[in-house]
């Protein structure tokens, strides 16, 4: 993994906040070999507009308050689907449970290792069927650390 400290230290800091609003199936993917300009990717879901909105908002404050990171470009907010939080090395991607089984992003990036993201398993396990059809897959997605 080619993922720099900062990065880690960004993308632990937004896994904690989503998981501490009670967004599911939080996965980030080392996405720097695969793309040149963005190192990862952090992917969170939640079941309705107004959580999808709660969460995007803590991601947003733990990194002002802890890394005084704010994003570059904000995407999808007034919508509460997807919002996209672009920091420059770090996409995260916060989406409505139903875009993020249609849209399926681990999915497309299936290749990018999964990053650790120091989660407790209760918060790193799945309890949706987000990347429904993944099948053994799905355990590899949810910040397992990488046996190889």
């Amino acid at each position: 993994m080619t993922l720099p400290e900062t990065s880690l230290a960004y993308l632990r800091t937004a896994a904690r906040a989503a998981d501490d609003k009670q967004a599911e199936n939080i996965v980030a993917l080392d996405v720097s070999d695969a793309l040149g300009i963005v190192d990862s990717f952090l992917v969170a879901s939640a079941s309705n507009e107004r959580l999808v909105s709660a969460v995007v908002d803590a991601i947003e404050d733990a990194l002002i308050a802890e890394h005084d990171l704010r994003p570059i470009r904000r995407e999808g907010k007034g919508q509460g689907r997807w919002v996209l939080l672009d920091y420059g090395d770090v996409v995260v991607h916060v989406q409505h449970d139903e875009d993020r089984a249609f849209y399926a992003l681990e999915r497309l990036w299936n290749e990018s290792p999964v990053v650790d993201l120091g989660l407790t398993p209760a918060a790193d396990a799945s309890t949706g069927d987000a990347a429904e059809g993944a099948g053994s897959e799905q355990d590899d997605l949810h910040g397992a650390a990488d046996p190889s």
